[in-house]
């Protein structure tokens, strides 16, 4: 027997639209490209969003054709997430940090029909024009008269006058809630870089349980700023939770250094913001600089790699806010875990409390994890074991765009090529990526661990551990060091200040001091160049 309910398809359509009629007057702040600040209502954003749906229907386009952009965290982005997806095509966002050629490689994978660009890439798509080819379409993010002169791209035309001359009403369709809404290819993978393809069922899915509570706690009376790019990842899915919740979205465009960041949260009273750790160390490094405190932050969710402890402690004793250590994955949409405390927790001492908020926290509803032996033996959750970190759910790939390398399941769970222990109170706490893990005399050193103690170090800006191979251990860890501005530290000093921190065997064997250490696209370390870029060290008294 079926129940008796009604059947509407989950669409994100529905997002905007509930925006619009219950928090038409919530604000969007954007700081453009052009360097200043533009205001305006969930309202406008329902409007405007469409007319791009009506001007992907002037340009013929057919359901599920794909629309690229390259773009910034804007409001302009904003309305082509739920045009695009909304009309029934498939938002593509393009990562601006990977090389034009492979930029240009993933746009004709994906097939993009349109390719809507901020100005200040202008330079990329002049470079990698001629070699797409399934794009029809180049519309430049600005208004008419701010379109790029004599740029040599053809048929460019500026999105003002695009959507400009197109109606604001429109009847969005209805059609199958697993149909494709939005598509991210992850270069975390081996080989060219693969798509997730993300259903509107699995975007509106993701969004519900994002806003939660014991997830990121978002509802109408925050001002969210999300620093973590629109391209990865949808910005973590932040844009679907606040039309969902209401919020004030403040977005900070281009300019994501740690004094302009930090001005926008105080100007816009931003009370919930979300980045990757690099991101929060600039603005933290600001701070201090300038003996600077927050008024209105009271958490903010970090993510894309390991949290120091020493930005936990700085985000919550020195300044106030809570710190919500968060883990996923493209592949996953991306939410997984995130770190809340529960109950129990609330009577620890703060050292005790710490070892809970480094850990990448608990599954969120809709997320199921084990963790397994090279073997597939599911291993116990008792915050020792570790093994492979292993997932599933509703939000989660079950295959990428075009089934390149065959389907990545094991037995209907997705491999995330992490290692990691589960505690008994379902805390998850990566200590390694897989091709990561250092092996020293049958043992097994987190690198992660080691990362941690040396950015601690108040010298210390940043840090990546890799295994060097060795004679009698197999491999040795040793840690790159970048150093803070004006600040100096020696090797022998590094070494020393392990020293009770972990155990003798797991101190680095080596520190090597360094100008940058290689990040990716998204702010991650890139181990994989930092290995290229050291391949001739040999360890001492080797």
């Amino acid at each position: 027997m079926l129940g008796l309910m009604q059947n509407q398809p989950l669409l994100i359509s529905s997002l905007i639209d509930f925006a619009e009629r219950h928090h038409g007057g919530g604000e969007i702040v954007s700081r453009r490209v052009e360097g200043d600040i533009h205001r305006y209502t969930y309202k406008d954003v329902a409007s405007r969003s469409r007319q791009v749906a009506n001007a992907l229907d002037a340009m013929k386009l057919a359901f599920s054709d794909r629309v690229a952009t390259l773009a910034w965290n804007g409001y302009r982005h904003l309305e082509l997430y739920f045009g695009v997806s909304g009309s029934g095509r498939v938002l593509h966002t393009l990562n601006p940090r990977l090389h034009p050629e492979q930029i240009a490689w993933i746009v004709n994978h994906a097939e993009d029909q349109v390719l809507c660009f901020d100005t200040t890439f202008v330079p990329i798509i002049q470079a990698i024009h001629k070699h797409l080819t399934t794009v029809k379409h180049f519309v430049a993010l600005c208004d008419a008269d701010k379109l790029p002169a004599d740029s040599g791209i053809p048929g460019l035309q500026s999105y003002e006058a695009w959507i400009g001359q197109q109606p604001d009403t429109y009847r969005w369709p209805e059609f199958d809630e697993n149909s494709a809404s939005s598509m991210c290819y992850t270069s975390g993978t081996t080989g060219n870089p693969k798509a997730a393809l993300y259903s509107h069922r699995s975007t509106m899915l993701h969004a519900f349980a994002g806003a939660l509570p014991d997830a990121l706690n978002m509802s109408a009376r925050d001002a969210v700023l999300p620093v973590v790019p629109m391209f990865h990842v949808n910005a973590w899915g932040l844009p679907y939770s606040a039309a969902m919740t209401g919020c004030k979205m403040v977005f900070p465009g281009p300019a994501m250094d740690g004094k302009s960041i930090f001005e926008l949260i105080e100007s816009e009273k931003v009370s919930f913001a979300a980045g990757v750790p690099t991101v929060w160390q600039m603005m933290l490094s600001h701070m201090a600089a300038n003996d600077l405190t927050f008024s209105t932050l009271k958490r903010t969710v970090i993510g894309g790699s390991a949290c120091p402890p020493a930005m936990i402690t700085a985000f919550n004793d020195q300044y106030g806010v809570e710190v919500l250590h968060a883990w996923g994955m493209t592949e996953m949409s991306p939410l997984g875990t995130v770190c809340t405390l529960k109950n129990k927790h609330q009577a620890l001492s703060s050292e005790d409390k710490m070892k809970v908020r480094l850990k990448q926290g608990r599954a969120i509803f809709g997320v199921d994890m084990k963790i397994v032996d090279p073997d597939g033996k599911e291993q116990p959750w008792d915050g020792k074991a570790f093994g492979d970190l292993l997932v599933k759910g509703p939000w989660i790939i079950a295959d990428y765009f075009k089934a390149e390398g065959g389907s990545p399941l094991v037995d209907g769970w997705f491999p995330t090529g992490d290692v990691a222990t589960i505690d008994p109170d379902g805390y998850m706490q990566i200590t390694d990526r897989s091709k990561d893990v250092i092996k020293s005399g049958g043992e097994w050193i987190s690198s992660i661990d080691v990362e941690n103690i040396a950015v601690a170090h108040p010298a210390v800006a940043m840090a990546a551990c890799i295994g060097v191979k060795h004679p009698k251990w197999d491999e040795r860890p040793i840690i790159a060091v970048v150093r803070k501005p004006g600040a100096t530290v020696t090797r022998e000093e590094l070494l020393a200040f392990y020293e009770g921190k972990i155990a003798k065997w797991q101190v680095p064997d080596d520190v090597v001091f360094v100008d940058a250490i290689p990040l990716g696209g998204t702010g991650k370390m890139q181990k994989t160049k930092l290995r290229e870029q050291l391949k001739d060290y040999v360890l001492p008294g080797i």
